[in-house]
C-alpha cells in the first residue's frame, strides 16, 4: 500500500462529508481489496431498511478506496463514470461490500494510466448483510487519470 493505513481510513471515512455522515467504515484495507460496512443505525429509510443512497455509497466508493491501495495518489485520481445497483432484498442490518482488483489489473490500469493519461477499470460488487445474503449487485465503471 502506498499510504499508512491509518491515513487510507481516516480519508475514506471522514475526507468526503457525506460519507462521514454515514458512518461507512473501512474494515480491511490492503493493496488490490478492501472492505467496507455500511451501518444500518442512522441509514434507515421509513421501512426501517437500508436507504437506498446509503447502498448506492456504499458500491460506489470502493473505486476510490483501491486508487489509495495501489496507485501513487498524488499522481492519479479516479473518477465514476458510470454506476448501477440492482437492488434484491431490504437489507435489516450492516452491509458489507469486499472489492479486488487483482495485480495484473492493478499493473495494466497503472501503465495504461502512465501511458495514456488514463485507464478504465470496472468493479462488478455484490453487498451484502450481516448474514452473508446478497442484498443488492453493483456494477461501476470507473477511469484513473494521470495528473
Amino acid at each position: 500500500m502506498y499510504f499508512p493505513e491509518d491515513y487510507v481510513r481516516q480519508l475514506t471515512e471522514e475526507h468526503i462529508a457525506f460519507v462521514k455522515r454515514t458512518g461507512l467504515k473501512a474494515e480491511l484495507l490492503e493493496r488490490g481489496h478492501v472492505r467496507l460496512r455500511m451501518p444500518l443505525k442512522g441509514n434507515e429509510n421509513h421501512l426501517g431498511t437500508m436507504y437506498a443512497a446509503a447502498l448506492f455509497t456504499l458500491a460506489e466508493i470502493p473505486g476510490g478506496v483501491l486508487r489509495l491501495t495501489c496507485f501513487e495518489s498524488h499522481s492519479y485520481y479516479p473518477i465514476v463514470k458510470e454506476a448501477s445497483l440492482r437492488f434484491l432484498r431490504p437489507a435489516t442490518s450492516d452491509v458489507l461490500v469486499d472489492a479486488r482488483l487483482s495485480d495484473a489489473e492493478i499493473d495494466r490500469i497503472a501503465e495504461e494510466a502512465a501511458s495514456k493519461g488514463k485507464s478504465e477499470y470496472v468493479l462488478d460488487l455484490q453487498l451484502k448483510d450481516t448474514q452473508g445474503v446478497v442484498v443488492a449487485e453493483s456494477h461501476a465503471v470507473y477511469q484513473l487519470r494521470s495528473r
